[in-house]
């Protein structure tokens, strides 16, 4: 298993668990370094993937969402909806149950490139004091996210990547900056805040909030460094001259289909590295977990004592499709639409394009209902005000 974020370590703890000998190995010599996740989870996702209590850093009840311009907008709930999780936490503590497991974890290792033979896959590693190794497996998954270290860039024809670059600062802050943003999502929408993408500010421990920005890249226009514009964004949410306590960063690389190829022989792609990062607003952790609970009974299934090899090559053809569904038919659509709102966000017919866009959603004042289009796409929620919008009609 190269990588250790969500995906790849939630795996090795799923087939650990069921007995198999697993290496997990991540590039990272600490988990808790380059923690880049916003990190917002549904309510029923902490339950379903039975995350404990001791990762959540904030609970949330409600939605605030700041522009365009100076409009502000809010759903508020009357329990708690979600969660913000310690996404370093998230890592160390998925990686320590798959090593309760049996798992080995290797830190600070790199996996440079893979040989196939008929009945096995050899991988080179690295470390970070220049030692190498081969090491021969049945299988090998690459769970290294965007990057797709093993698995390589997806062919044309599965359609173009799409790229959201972003940076988050996790920042100290007095009580009296804090009360503004405790216990809701807040979003920054609009090109006065951010062109071609968006900002947020979430709770965390008590005197700490994240802040961050993320922008759709076009190589068509200026795309000017988001350090300066996050500053800028301190200042006007009345956080300028807070404490910089961390600053991350990352990528995310999706194409809008999903349609690039899962597995090269015995070499398969798991989370991010097969595009289950979603584009709308720059969420994975929830579909990496998935895609991991949707490969396991796949891989157990091809290591199951007496599976012939083509048997094995057959059953994980399966995995491509069962992924889609999981992920559900929405899916396509909230890419069309993060493309379309976020890519087109550059002008001012773009913001007045959004303000009828979020007129509508406010004319439903349940805070359950904007986390039902925002964490599962339910768009039909919002009936034929949406429509045109997701079409393109306007």
């Amino acid at each position: 298993m190269v990588g250790c974020g969500p995906a790849g370590a939630e795996l090795a703890r799923l087939l650990a668990q069921a007995g198999l000998a697993v290496w997990l190995v991540d590039q990272l010599a600490d988990l808790s370094q380059a923690a880049f996740s916003s990190a917002a989870l549904p309510l029923a996702a902490l339950e379903r993937f039975s995350l404990p209590a001791s990762l959540v850093a904030s609970r949330w009840q409600g939605w605030q969402l700041l522009g365009p311009g100076e409009a502000v907008r809010r759903w508020q709930g009357d329990q708690t909806l979600g969660v913000v999780l310690d996404f370093g936490a998230l890592r160390q503590w998925l990686a320590g149950e798959a090593q309760a497991w049996g798992a080995r974890l290797e830190l600070g290792c790199r996996a440079l490139e893979q040989r196939q033979v008929p009945d096995r896959i050899s991988t080179l590693l690295r470390w970070r004091d220049g030692q190498q190794r081969w090491i021969k497996s049945r299988w090998v998954v690459d769970a290294t996210g965007q990057a797709r270290s093993l698995l390589g860039e997806p062919p044309a024809t599965a359609g173009p990547l799409v790229t959201g670059l972003g940076v988050e600062w996790l920042v100290a802050v007095s009580a009296d900056q804090e009360q503004r943003w405790r216990g809701q999502l807040s979003f920054l929408l609009g090109t006065d805040w951010l062109p071609q993408g968006y900002g947020w500010v979430f709770p965390m421990q008590s005197g700490q909030l994240k802040v961050g920005v993320c922008r759709l890249q076009d190589p068509k226009r200026p795309q000017p460094p988001l350090g300066p514009l996050l500053q800028s964004i301190l200042g006007r949410c009345g956080l300028a001259g807070a404490q910089v306590l961390d600053r991350h960063g990352g990528l995310i690389r999706s194409t809008i289909a999903r349609q690039e190829p899962h597995r090269r022989g015995r070499l398969i792609g798991l989370g991010d590295a097969v595009s289950t990062a979603n584009l709308l607003g720059g969420e994975g952790i929830r579909h990496a977990l998935l895609s991991a609970r949707v490969l396991a009974p796949q891989l157990l299934a091809a290591l199951a004592p007496g599976t012939q090899d083509r048997a094995a090559a057959q059953g994980l053809d399966a995995y491509p499709g069962q992924l889609r569904r999981a992920l559900g038919w929405r899916w396509g659509l909230s890419g069309r639409l993060a493309r379309r709102t976020w890519l087109g966000l550059n002008s001012p017919a773009a913001d007045r394009r959004l303000e009828r866009l979020l007129a509508g959603l406010e004319q439903h004042k349940q805070a359950e209902d904007l986390s039902a289009l925002l964490f599962d796409y339910r768009f039909e929620r919002y009936g034929f005000r949406a429509l045109p919008y997701l079409l393109g009609l306007r």
